[in-house]
């Protein structure tokens, strides 16, 4: 049996039947990966300041002495995410080249890092928040208590850190579909633009608090990242785990989630360079991981289902 299944074009249309997905939700979190030091390896150090607080002066011998904590905390890279295809030099041609090194791997980008790479991401800062205490379990929205929980929420983070420091939320497509419906939102309801990575987009905001969206497959709080090479794990990707729970939304900093990615790299062989066989080679590897500084966690909370 080949290795790849492709559909010929004397046979079949000569374009590909591309999947629709959404781009990318999460390009905003790599933005912050200057606040960590990076020395090589499979560890960074992200800051963490602490000082203490403001003492009585004293007008005959001044100035009580403070102290102030700067140390570097580190944190493993656990994410080495990677794949390699082949394409038989005459698949190339027979296809009329729909099957080429760049589509193929735009579709892969596309249909498979981009949503596993979200999933991961968010079930991340899930599992953070949940070792933090920072978790509302169990709840289930409607159209009249969503609008309700998701200020109160937000009310709560706001009474803690002020309001200079921005917040976001993020929910699936559907759940801000139901809050749309709310009899109240249109009221609190405004539109901003939102930086994500390198494109600027218009978002609803609440209150000032921008409100993004993401698949809701991409927002579970567990997930199996299959090794493909263990029994039922061979096709690769990713799945809910059987355990997980939806994540309604994510309040949180903009600033908070650091997303790094050590590696991001395509290579590609032409039939002329590859040894093994007359094939195009085509390898990704994706070295990553995130984290959420612990001094961040008073401004976040996650909502999940029951």
């Amino acid at each position: 049996m080949p290795i790849n299944t492709l559909q010929y074009s004397q046979q079949f249309q000569t374009v590909l039947d591309a999947q629709m997905l959404a781009g990318a939700t999460t390009a905003f979190m790599e933005a912050n990966a200057g606040q960590v030091k990076y020395d090589g390896g499979d560890t960074v150090h992200i800051p963490e300041i602490s000082m203490q607080g403001l003492a009585k002066y004293d007008r005959d011998n001044g100035f009580n002495q403070g102290s102030v904590t700067l140390k570097f905390n580190p944190y493993k890279m656990t994410q080495d995410r990677g794949r390699t295809f082949q394409l038989d030099a005459m698949d190339v041609n027979e296809t009329n080249f729909v099957a080429t090194a760049g589509t193929v791997m735009g579709e892969f980008q596309r249909t498979q890092v981009i949503p596993e790479i979200d999933s991961y991401r968010y079930s991340k800062i899930a599992a953070l928040a949940t070792a933090a205490n920072k978790v509302t379990a169990g709840f289930t929205p409607t159209a009249t208590t969503i609008l309700e929980k998701l200020e109160e929420e937000i009310t709560n983070i706001i009474d803690v850190v002020g309001e200079n420091e921005p917040l976001i939320v993020v929910m699936s497509t559907k759940l801000r579909t139901m809050l749309n419906n709310s009899d109240k939102f249109n009221k609190f309801l405004d539109v901003t633009t939102f930086q994500n990575g390198a494109v600027n987009t218009n978002v609803k905001s609440f209150n000032g608090v921008p409100i993004l969206t993401a698949p809701s497959a991409c927002l579970k709080t567990q997930y199996v990242f299959n090794d493909g090479t263990t029994a039922n794990q061979q096709a690769g990707g990713f799945k809910a785990d059987t355990g997980a729970k939806d994540i309604n939304w994510i309040i949180m900093p903009q600033s908070a989630p650091i997303a790094v990615s050590k590696t991001d790299k395509v290579r590609v062989f032409t039939p002329d360079v590859n040894q093994k066989a007359d094939a195009w080679k085509i390898d990704y590897r994706k070295y990553h991981d995130l984290w959420i500084p612990k001094n961040r966690f008073a401004a976040i909370r996650v909502n999940t289902g029951a």
